[in-house]
């Protein structure tokens, strides 16, 4: 009987296979980074032919390091960045165009344009839960569509298939040109701006709005079931159903079991994204959220929720590392920052992609206030991680105002959890406690949840709640000035970055 669950999770710098047993716990893992592509500025791509490559890698990696075969697997789950968008021909199985990334802010006049003639920011909002944004992928397929004249064409001839990078990859696991199958889940689905959230289906007059052939589009399937196979020459060397499908955030809310309405986590990786669960009613919002779908699993109701998305907080620590060569290394900035005691009076306001929640400013853009000639490289690395901490608490003010719920403690994880300076201050900013699970990378234990639960690996959500358990906590200082005083200068850093784009 096979022990294990596999779980490809498809991120903005790297992929990876994680080997999960039935309590949760990762046996294996093999990751690899990829090219980030930056064509011109606000431009960012990936190149989805070395991210297949990547994928097959890692997969073969996790097999050999944790020493077993496809026959121990029961199930392959996937989890991806979300948004960022893939189209390629179905005849060939090449990219008509690299991938445009979820950051990517190219088609920002297209978005100018089609707020001014649907009617504002919020036109489609009451059927998709989102604003008009460069952000999603539906918007992202449009400039393909309007700007390559390869996808247009092969679009016009109906030889174009679009998905987010979950479809890009199930459709090269189950055969790609030899019978892949074409498929999404309901979490990918609603980050297109084309799926109906009430439906769950691609609604024809979101289409005809963004001017996207429904040809084009992937069949939505819930987020646990078997989609098809992977074939017997592929990098998993045998015949094994992927059963799970999870965008990254959805699936480390899966992964931190928020099963209950109320319950919440929020994920530090290259952006910040924290999601409430609401239950099986969607959930306006009022305050910059965004209305999405946690997850659905096989037959049973669709479970919304409320999520806040920050665009930069990892990225940032990149950058210091790879623009400024501030550090040789992201685990560095923590040593950094704990040579100063403060942030030196300076706010690092990362809008390299404007601003996303609560936000959604296209016109923004980065800024750092507050310099003085006693400012140096401590307080720099101080600022960052702090910006991450700021801007998690305009999300979650967001979250109790449109709920109506005050969160009493944070599910934290992702990378960035591993900086103990980091949760420290974002529990005193936040005024709560802020709690890290065993395992702290539980965007690949949601996939894998995921897939397992479709073929009876883990019966229900008990046993997958059962698995969680704490590793540690933060409480917040009740000395600390970090929730008033400099969160307060913090909103007033924020102004400083609007209207910067015309």
């Amino acid at each position: 009987m096979a022990k294990y669950v596999a779980a490809i999770d498809q991120g903005t710098t790297s992929t990876r296979c994680m080997i999960f047993n039935h309590a949760g716990a990762s046996v294996a893992v093999d990751q690899m980074e990829h090219e980030q592509i930056y064509p011109k500025p606000g431009w960012v791509e990936h190149d989805p032919m070395e991210i297949w490559a990547r994928t097959q890698d890692v997969i073969k990696g996790a097999l050999r390091k944790a020493n077993i075969t496809h026959k121990d697997i029961a199930a392959v789950g996937i989890t991806n960045q979300r948004e960022t968008t893939v189209v390629w021909d179905k005849n060939t199985g090449k990219p008509l165009h690299n991938a445009v990334v979820w950051m990517d802010t190219r088609n920002g006049k297209l978005v100018a344009d089609l707020t001014e003639k649907l009617g504002g920011q919020d036109a489609l909002r009451p059927k998709t839960g989102l604003p008009l944004a460069t952000y999603f992928s539906g918007l992202k397929v449009k400039w393909l569509l309007e700007n390559v004249p390869a996808v247009r064409e092969a679009a016009e001839a109906g030889n174009a298939l679009f998905g987010n990078i979950d479809t890009w990859v199930i459709w090269n696991l189950t055969g790609g040109v030899h019978g892949g199958v074409h498929v999404t889940d309901v979490t990918n689905a609603s980050r297109t701006m084309l799926m109906n959230l009430e439906t769950l289906d691609w609604d024809p007059e979101l289409c005809a709005a963004l001017s996207v052939p429904m040809s084009m589009l992937p069949t939505i399937k819930s987020s646990s079931e078997i989609y098809g196979y992977t074939l017997p020459d592929g990098p998993f060397g045998g015949r094994l159903p992927v059963a799970g499908d999870l965008g990254d955030q959805q699936a480390a809310t899966v992964g931190q079991a928020c099963f209950s309405p109320g319950e919440a986590k929020n994920t530090y990786g290259t952006g910040c994204f924290m999601i409430m669960n609401t239950g099986t009613e969607i959930v306006p919002s009022n305050n910059g959220l965004l209305s999405i779908v946690c997850y659905k699993f096989g037959n049973q109701p669709a479970v919304y929720g409320l999520e806040g998305s920050i665009a930069i907080t990892g990225a940032l620590v990149q950058w210091l590392r790879d623009n400024l060569k501030l550090i040789d290394s992201a685990p560095e900035v923590e040593k950094l920052a704990a040579t100063v005691d403060d942030n030196g009076g300076i706010y690092f306001v990362p809008a390299f992609s404007g601003l996303y929640a609560p936000y959604w400013r296209d016109d923004a853009r980065g800024a750092i206030v507050g310099m003085t000639r006693y400012v140096n490289r401590g307080h720099f690395a101080r600022a960052t991680l702090e910006a991450t901490a700021y801007q998690t608490r305009e999300v979650l003010d967001a979250m109790n105002a449109d709920s109506g719920v005050d969160l009493t403690a944070l599910k934290v994880d992702g990378g960035m959890v591993m900086n103990e300076m980091l949760m420290e201050f974002q529990s005193d900013v936040l005024d709560v406690p802020v709690i890290r699970p065993k395992v702290a990378e539980t965007t690949a234990l949601g996939a894998a949840y995921a897939a397992g639960l479709a073929v009876g690996f883990w019966k229900n959500t008990d046993e997958m709640r059962a698995n969680w358990g704490e590793d540690k906590r933060w409480n917040p200082d009740p000395d600390s000035n970090a929730s008033t005083e400099l969160y307060r200068m913090w909103k007033k850093a924020v102004t400083r970055t609007f209207d910067w784009v015309e």
